[in-house]
């Protein structure tokens, strides 16, 4: 089943607010059916922590302009990861060198990509786009 056209268009609002905040490597992928508790990831990458503060800052910013809000914000206080939970998709918001050691991107490598606009391949992968 393909992702409700709601999900997908907040999910490139996000992506929208890290690219302005100059986050890179950002990807998208629905994971409807790969998991219960949500239907999509959005990756990207940031060059520090405090960089990751402000891509969290702008995407908080503008969906609270869209009158949305997060169910819940994490790993704030540490500023390497941040995950921001909306329910039915996630952010993570990652140092470049967290997103490595993490490896989401391997982890959920069967999961489809989706594209948002902002979708870039990371070093030594070809973009589905």
């Amino acid at each position: 089943m393909p992702m409700d056209a709601e999900i997908l268009d907040r999910m490139r609002l996000a992506a929208a607010a890290a690219a302005e905040k100059k986050a890179f490597h950002l990807v998208a992928l629905d994971v409807t059916g790969l998991t219960a508790y949500t239907d999509g990831f959005l990756l990207c990458s940031t060059g520090s922590d405090r960089q990751v503060e402000a891509v969290v800052r702008e995407i908080g910013r503008r969906f609270k302009k869209a009158g949305k809000r997060p169910l819940h914000v994490e790993g704030e206080s540490r500023s390497e990861w941040v995950l921001i939970d909306f329910g039915d998709f996630v952010v993570h918001v990652f140092t470049e060198e967290k997103r490595a050691y993490y490896a989401l991107d391997a982890l959920w490598g069967d999961a489809p990509r989706i594209t948002v606009g902002f979708d870039e391949p990371l070093e030594g992968q070809e973009s589905d786009s």
